[in-house]
């Protein structure tokens, strides 16, 4: 059902022009030229990414788009690898269409260009796409699929208020983005400054800290490093949690989400030694190399070998440990330190003997203050972001299905 006065129709009656990417991969040269070819992982999460894009002689582009140019405007989906993207054109100068692309372009006497951006990018028409696409080994959308995709269809005068409402939203959403990447930019700056002794705090007296740092291997700061069991274990539905290197998340939390379990008894065999305990120090050594969370409390799980387990001594700051663990230098050591197999990982002997600058415990625990106060703003700033995206993606709902209708000028 749709609302008094709306219609539902396929995509294809509401658009001047549907256009297909040439089915076959352009010749790109190596240099930098104005003619641009976009791809299908230049369009994600509703944005058209024009710079990170390869280039063509102008031959080649006026080749590949002699079914017609984009435009600024124009409504970019993706058919495959992966299937359903959306983006909108905001920059439209020399670009054309690389493979597994569509094209369209709304007929501005009935439809709004960006209302068909939102429309394609609502649940009701990601569901037609999905269903579109399914039935064959790799997700693919075929070509004459992309214009019967039913869109609901409001008076002209409604789609431009409805598209004016959710693109003041993604304005919201960017701005706050944009105060996210600033606030991670001033973060590695920050540890910049302070973990390479380029700007040294002060004690609790005003003084500043004058000590110098001593290079110290990571053995000899902890009780011990080990890794996750190296066996294989049943599997069940209910017991002991098992994490592995895809459950340290970037932003360094311990996600228990499709996490495993593990038998009572199995479990007492991995940790006749040793139990994990509040204030270790989780990194991921295998696969994905170099995350870092830090464990807040007392919780009963094991790991996997793809994660390793540092418990600093008592005489050492575990945040400070944590933050050096974490910059994108140490990050680097541990790669360059990996070994060369299909599924990279870091040797525990390799482990041990990685060397970092220790100050004094107090120099420590400062440090680790001021970057934790970094990591709490960032942290507020990245909820709002999803709040906002959360908040857009209701109002959507409401406002691209009619439950929720806006005032227009008569």
């Amino acid at each position: 059902m749709v609302p008094n006065g709306w219609k539902r129709v396929p995509i294809k009656e509401v658009c001047h022009s549907i256009i297909d990417c040439v089915n076959k991969t352009a010749p790109v040269v190596d240099y930098e030229t104005p003619y641009k070819m976009i791809r299908t992982s230049n369009v994600r999460n509703g944005k058209i990414n024009t710079l990170d894009v390869r280039y063509v002689t102008k031959e080649t582009y006026e080749q590949w788009t002699r079914r017609g140019a984009p435009l600024k405007g124009d409504v970019i989906l993706t058919r495959e690898a992966p299937v359903g993207e959306v983006g909108l054109l905001e920059n439209a100068e020399g670009i054309f269409l690389g493979q597994r692309l569509m094209m369209y372009r709304a007929n501005k006497k009935i439809a709004d260009n960006y209302f068909l951006f939102y429309s394609l990018s609502s649940a009701f028409c990601q569901k037609q796409i999905e269903d579109y696409s399914n039935g064959g080994t790799v997700a693919h959308m075929r070509v004459p699929d992309c214009g019967e995709i039913l869109v609901n269809l409001p008076p002209l005068s409604e789609q431009n208020k409805i598209a004016q409402i959710l693109s003041t939203w993604d304005q919201a959403i960017s701005a706050t983005e944009k105060l996210l990447e600033n606030s991670q930019r001033q973060k590695h700056a920050l540890m910049q400054e302070l973990l390479m002794k380029k700007t040294r705090l002060f004690d609790d007296n005003g003084n500043r800290f004058s000590t110098e740092w001593r290079s110290i291997s990571l053995n000899q700061i902890c009780e011990f490093i080990k890794d996750g069991t190296h066996g294989t274990h049943v599997r069940y539905e209910s017991g002991v949690p098992m994490l592995s290197a895809t459950n340290i998340t970037k932003d360094g939390r311990i996600d228990f989400k499709d996490v495993p379990f593990i038998s009572e008894e199995d479990y007492l065999k991995i940790h006749s030694k040793y139990q994990i305990s509040k204030g270790d120090i989780l990194l991921s050594v295998v696969g994905t190399i170099g995350r870092v969370a830090v464990v807040k409390e007392d919780c009963k799980f094991t790991l996997q070998r793809s994660v390793a387990i540092l418990r600093p001594k008592k005489n050492i700051c575990v945040e400070f440990i944590e933050q050096v663990l974490s910059t994108p230098y140490f990050r680097s050591v541990l790669h360059r330190r990996s070994n060369s197999t299909a599924q990279a990982g870091v040797y525990l002997g390799e482990l041990n003997k990685l060397n970092i600058n220790l100050p004094e415990l107090l120099e420590q625990k400062k440090i680790a203050e001021v970057l934790a106060l970094a990591d709490k703003q960032t942290a507020i700033i990245k909820t709002n972001v999803k709040k906002l995206k959360q908040e857009k993606k209701a109002l959507m709902q409401q406002l691209l299905t009619g439950k929720k209708r806006v005032k227009v000028a008569a």
